[in-house]
């Protein structure tokens, strides 16, 4: 009874010079950010000035679109992220991480590898980053890790 009495109250108004009523017209209000407001369909790109990212990403992006691979698609996603996205990976995680079934396999990262002094034993790793500490660097080489 109350939405029948609604939409004649908004014919009633169309014939009027006043706005449009509210219930019929809801499309005319604002956006509800609460309830999952502005969409944004532009795809974040990388605003780095770094000419190597920027190749990366080049490279990446073709063989996101060209291969079906989950992976070309997953790395150029992270290579297009902010740096507070990217957070470094420290050496101990990486070695948690590659302990299990992935011995002879090659752990890539798309961030910051850091060095971890409550790691003892480091884990011969081979391993693919966009950068390395000088001390984690030397202890994956020292353990005959590349």
């Amino acid at each position: 009874l109350a939405q029948a009495e609604s939409l004649r109250n908004c014919a009633q108004l169309a014939s009027t010079d006043r706005p449009q009523c509210v219930v019929c017209h809801a499309s005319k209000m604002g956006i509800d950010l609460e309830a999952g407001g502005r969409v944004w369909t532009k795809p974040r790109v990388s605003k780095s000035e770094n000419p190597y990212i920027r190749l990366l990403v080049k490279l990446y992006r073709f063989l996101a679109r060209r291969t079906e691979s989950k992976f070309n698609k997953v790395i150029l996603k992270r290579l297009n992220m902010t740096l507070k996205s990217r957070p470094p990976l420290s050496v101990s995680k990486l070695a948690r991480f590659m302990a299990k079934k992935k011995e002879g396999k090659i752990a890539v990262v798309v961030g910051t590898v850091t060095d971890d002094k409550r790691l003892y034993e480091m884990p011969k790793l081979t391993v693919c980053a966009l950068r390395f500490t000088e001390t984690a660097r030397a202890r994956i080489v020292k353990a005959g890790g590349e």
